[in-house]
């Protein structure tokens, strides 16, 4: 049995939200104060011919948090490429990056890596889809048929990364076709240290109603289901339906991680099968909201 401590991070080629300044000396110390077992990583540069201080990334980044590391790259400029990693403080059994770029204007790759924890492989996805829709759809697609080749429905799986799926279209295509849970869908709330004192009764009043909505919302979801691509109002969010851990149904919307300085944006997931969920957080506020333009995700999971 072993709790780990996840962390999905578009760390912006290792610089700050605004591009203004580098972020990487940061980012180390930042995740160094995390201890992540397990650190999914986007918009990270394996080569950077014009600056030596951001040249190699996942290399650096492990060195630090003493943790092999996996890189898939993506995108190939000239002077600089990018990509996808993996940091695993547990040993690195196998790795492969397939290409998923759906057209020209947008290079993206999918990083398989095969990690074993205490004797169990467990398969960590390290992803970040495109900006178009129909890009998505058909990266999820083949993502989808990845798992059902190369992973035996008995082993975990940990998914993670920039979906840029701000309109939460996708989560029900992995609840229904591999059964995995997003971690803040099913993550427990974890009880305050001392008494609840209502500070605002509005406040209090308008929670209990968006509360009541849900659940009306929840049961229409039950009866009359929503397709993954069914049409919806312009705008609107459709909240998915994932599975909770006493197997019930639950309508819940991932966390806002975008942009960091005031995160407004539901672009960030971390999916699993096969773990206990134990917490998870978005990471905010200072001194996050600086290191990048994405806000980090960190999970506590439990490996039976």
């Amino acid at each position: 049995m072993s709790v780990l401590r996840i962390v999905s991070y578009n760390i912006h080629k290792g610089r700050s939200a605004t591009g203004s300044r580098e972020s990487l000396a940061d980012l180390r110390l930042g995740l160094y104060g995390l201890r992540p077992d397990l650190l999914f990583l986007q918009e990270v540069q394996g080569r950077n011919e014009r600056r030596s201080s951001l040249d190699a990334q996942h290399e650096s980044l492990g060195a630090a948090l003493r943790m092999q590391a996996a890189y898939g790259c993506n995108a190939v400029r000239q002077n600089t490429d990018h990509g996808n990693a993996l940091l695993s403080r547990f040993p690195i059994l196998s790795q492969e990056n397939q290409d998923i770029s759906d057209h020209r204007l947008e290079q993206r790759g999918l990083l398989h890596v095969t990690v074993q924890i205490n004797g169990t492989p467990v398969h960590c996805l390290v992803v970040h889809l495109g900006l178009f829709a129909g890009s998505r759809s058909r990266q999820v697609g083949a993502l989808v048929e990845r798992i059902k080749r190369l992973v035996p429905d008995d082993e975990p799986i940990l998914i993670a990364g920039d979906f840029n799926d701000w309109n939460n279209r996708l989560a029900p295509l992995f609840v229904q076709q591999l059964g995995l849970c997003e971690v803040f869908a099913v993550a427990p709330e974890r009880a305050p240290s001392g008494p609840v004192v209502p500070r605002n009764p509005v406040r209090r009043i308008t929670r209990s109603l968006r509360g009541l909505h849900g659940a009306m919302q929840l049961r229409r979801s039950i009866y009359e289901p929503v397709g993954l691509f069914a049409p919806h109002e312009p705008g609107r969010i459709q909240p998915a339906q994932e599975l909770a851990m006493n197997g019930a149904a639950r309508l819940s919307l991932p966390p806002r991680t975008f942009p960091a300085v005031f995160p407004w944006l539901r672009l960030d997931r971390i999916y699993q099968r096969g773990f206990a969920v134990h917490y998870a957080q978005v990471l905010q506020g200072a001194p996050w909201k600086q290191m990048s333009d994405h806000a980090p995700l960190l999970a506590e999971l439990e490996l039976p």
